[in-house]
């Protein structure tokens, strides 16, 4: 059967399409951003949370000249002048190359200065481009007293940029190797391809174009050798893990029908998958009328053969980004996957292994948005020591993060290897030869010390900062005095709890926030939005 990928593709899942032409870039606080702009092209540069300055530095073929955009670079270029000083990473090296290339001393860049001391939120300065340009837009950043009174923590800025002459439509770019790779394989569209693993060896699987299922079978190398199939078991794995999938973190083995693990789920940037379903297989099309179409079992069927494994009718296999779900009537229900273009899921393998991955064919239902396409494995030497993490997005337009470790995490991780991701960090759950009665007695009797980097912090400034905490929290904020701290509720305007927080008063129009939860600063901007209070900035 053949299968006709309809066009354009959907280069975003689960997000209201972009404008045609519009391209968005981000420049983190103290870094830079380059962007290359042709004749009629305009450039947006938004100042997001407000009260963060940028620089703009225009070049063409000679040097630094402002005048394609029609802006005075009048000012010193701090960040572009610290680049040297910084070496070669974080792309540096490329911004600096630039500059070398046409005739620019980093000591002598000059910018334009965008946004004032009390640039509102949302702030925006546009250009129009007459010709052919780099546009570096740099985001500078100071570091911030921790008890200073006149805070203001450096934030992002966003780049939108409009083209004037649309772009052909390219394949979806891979991210970058996490190293170099022993095996890069694509595996086409209703395709299936199988490989070998050796103990310690990293697997990434990667939707290449976004809402995409990739099958995921795995036996252990020796015991094939000897004729016996022990394989990916999803059943134990549940069973042994306690969730419906495993995770990054303490449950992240999969194990095999002898309780043995196979692999274990070092990174996990979607966290929507399933064990409960088998591979699509012929049985499953006959029955929704599609006799004769192309399925993961019969593709599995095949590639394992030269292995010695016998066919089979259906595959139980881990299914990568399938989207499923149990209902209020406790029906196994599925919708589109939640995956963007280049998500992975990357393992560990605990044992030699022969694996088996799927670019599913599935067009006849949501499991692939309706549309099949590629998947993309790669697979890293065992030497190699990558993060253990879980990707969050705190709204569904921003750019994900992975989880990290915290300052603590050196002299943490010596005394435990029990951790546990929350709200995007690893936190120890118990620490080896203390039990849990031993941590609390110690805690009630002597001094028990508590990892709470975790917590976000928010900087509330400005002329309206007291009006908006008083609105949205249960202390009476008005009372709080200079160096004074409470322990409040932020509620919406019922009285429903949003999160518990503590709110520090560092002088009259300075607050600090720190909650739970980094939507915490999403909220609040929303609340003063809502309110009308334009003279107060969530950082």
């Amino acid at each position: 059967m053949t299968l006709a990928l309809p066009s354009p593709r959907l280069l975003l899942p689960g997000l209201v399409p972009r404008e045609p032409g519009l391209e968005t870039y981000w420049v983190r606080p103290g870094g830079v951003t380059a962007v290359r702009l042709g004749g009629g092209d305009r450039l947006e540069v938004v100042d997001r949370q407000g009260r963060q300055p940028a620089e703009l530095t225009v070049l063409d073929e000679h040097g630094i000249d402002g005048r394609a955009l029609g802006v005075a670079m009048d000012a010193p270029a701090t960040v572009l002048r610290g680049l040297p000083a910084r070496g070669s990473g974080d792309g540096a090296s490329a911004v600096l190359t630039a500059l070398a290339e046409r005739g620019v001393a980093p000591s002598g860049a000059t910018a334009a200065r965008l946004f004032g001391e009390w640039s509102p939120a949302g702030a925006r300065e546009g250009f129009s481009a007459d010709a052919e340009v780099v546009v570096l837009v740099a985001a500078p950043a100071e570091q911030m007293p921790v008890d200073g009174a006149s805070a203001n923590p450096p934030s992002d800025l966003l780049l939108e940029l409009r083209r004037s002459v649309l772009r052909p439509e390219a394949e979806p770019r891979l991210p970058e190797p996490l190293a170099e790779p022993l095996l890069d394989m694509r595996i086409d569209a209703a395709t299936a391809c199988s490989y070998e693993v050796r103990e310690g060896q990293y697997i990434q699987i990667i939707d290449v174009e976004g809402r995409q299922c990739s099958d995921f079978l795995a036996f252990g190398s020796r015991q094939l050798e000897e004729g016996v199939e022990r394989g990916l078991d999803s059943t134990t794995t549940r069973y042994l893990m306690g969730n419906a999938y495993p995770q990054p973190g303490l449950f992240g083995k999969l194990f095999d029908q002898d309780a043995q693990p196979l692999v274990e789920i070092v990174r996990d940037m979607v966290g929507r998958h399933d064990s409960f379903g088998l591979a699509c297989n012929p049985k499953y099309y006959e029955d929704m009328g599609y006799p004769g179409h192309v399925n993961c079992t019969d593709n599995f069927n095949r590639q394992l053969a030269a292995y010695g494994v016998a066919p089979r009718k259906g595959w139980p296999a881990l299914n990568l980004f399938y989207n499923t779900m149990f209902n209020d009537h406790n029906l196994l229900v599925f919708d589109e996957p939640w995956s963007r273009p280049g998500d992975y899921v990357l393992m560990r393998a605990a044992t030699d292994l022969v694996c088996a991955s799927s670019a599913c064919p599935d067009a006849i239902d949501p499991s692939n948005a309706w549309v099949p396409t590629d998947v993309h494995v790669r697979v890293y030497d065992g030497k190699r020591k990558f993060s253990m993490a879980i990707a969050h997005r705190v709204t569904p337009e921003s750019e994900v993060t992975l989880s990290k470790e915290t300052a603590f995490h050196p002299r943490t991780s010596a005394l435990t290897r029990q951790f546990t991701e929350y709200r995007g960090y690893w936190l120890p759950t118990s620490f080896d030869q203390h039990g849990p009665q031993e941590e609390y007695w110690a805690c009630r009797e002597r001094a028990a010390v508590m990892d709470l980097s975790p917590l976000r912090k928010f900087e509330v400034l400005g002329p309206d900062a007291e009006a908006l905490l008083q609105a949205t929290v249960t202390r009476n904020i008005r009372k709080l005095s200079h160096g004074q701290v409470v322990y409040s509720a932020l509620c919406n305007e019922t009285g429903g709890m949003i999160d518990d927080c503590t709110v520090f008063r560092l002088g009259d129009t300075n607050f600090r926030f720190v909650g739970g939860d980094e939507y915490d600063g999403v909220w609040l901007r929303e609340q003063a939005q809502r309110l009308g209070l334009d003279r107060v900035w969530v950082k």
